[in-house]
């Protein structure tokens, strides 16, 4: 029986520059995946909540998507808009940057940080270090930088050190009873998992251009019994792109399909029936109506 006398909940935004992990440190804080990752920036295009519970605190973790200026189109004009918002939201701030590196697209994102709450300082890919010398007079420069309440050096892939960032995080919450069940993971919906894990098979099995002129829209979702009948549609901006996708004689779209699909049983934990098509839409990515059907605000 959990004592909520003392109990703490709280939600914590993690923001970056385009790929530095905050969607691997999301999901190895939570210990379940609930953002889809790629090696290619930007793959995050949503506030995702990841959720936390144990006998002392229940930690809500915002993912959002990399704070950018290179591209100007509407849906990144909505992405950074998610970031901004989310640091309004919450009680605490981890600002991600990565071991050793901090330029320009950083210090963008430093320049949005709070000094009304918290920000912690969070060095990942500390397991990528060959010279761990480098690194007190790296945390140093830093602390100049911005008045952090604390800097914890992490790995969120090999999930160093990540128990004492949950534990530093703590104290900083109000205290208040869980605001979601013990078993949730998350506050999105299996709709919601379906497109995005579809996405991450984009971004994973296509060059390097393709994914960002891609979305996906879930047309059909049903159960039943233990059955998943899904009906997906990838969105692409040109008929080029869409033969792309598809491949010859269909072969690259029923990889992706496949694949989306064994990682949608892992997480459902029962059967999907996947059927995906690829439709051109041109524009989509600037088209507000468009974009606010997608999910983005």
């Amino acid at each position: 029986m959990i004592d909520y006398s003392n109990y703490q909940t709280g939600y914590i935004a993690i923001v970056g520059r385009p790929n530095v992990g905050k969607s691997t440190l999301v999901n190895n804080l939570i210990g379940h995946k609930v953002s889809i990752t790629s090696r290619k920036a930007q793959t995050t295009r949503h506030r995702i909540n990841g959720i936390l519970t144990d006998k002392q605190s229940q930690l809500i973790f915002v993912d959002t998507p990399g704070f950018q200026m290179q591209y100007k189109n509407g849906l990144n004009s909505m992405m950074n808009r998610v970031v901004t918002q989310s640091l309004k939201d919450v009680d605490v701030v981890l600002f991600v940057i990565e071991a050793l590196h901090f330029d320009e697209r950083d210090n963008l994102v430093l320049k949005l940080l709070p000094d009304n709450k918290p920000v912690i300082l969070v060095i990942n890919k500390i397991d990528k270090l060959t010279d761990k010398t480098r690194l007190l007079p790296f945390l140093e420069k830093l602390s100049k930088e911005f008045s952090f309440a604390t800097i914890i050096p992490v790995s969120a892939e090999q999930k160093i050190q990540l128990p004492i960032l949950v534990d530093t995080i703590r104290p900083y919450l109000p205290e208040s009873r869980p605001l979601f069940d013990e078993d949730d993971i998350t506050d999105r919906s299996e709709r919601f998992v379906a497109a995005e894990l579809l996405r991450e098979k984009l971004f994973r099995m296509t060059g390097d251009e393709i994914p960002y002129a891609t979305s996906v829209v879930i047309e059909q979702f049903k159960i039943e019994g233990s059955l998943r009948k899904i009906h997906a549609s990838i969105l692409v901006e040109k008929a080029n792109q869409k033969a792309i996708i598809i491949g010859k004689d269909g072969e690259k779209l029923k990889i992706i399909a496949t694949q989306a699909r064994k990682e949608m049983e892992q997480f459902f934990g029962n059967k999907v029936y996947l059927e995906v098509w690829v439709k051109v839409k041109n524009g989509w990515a600037d088209d507000v109506k468009t974009l606010r059907s997608l999910g983005y605000e």
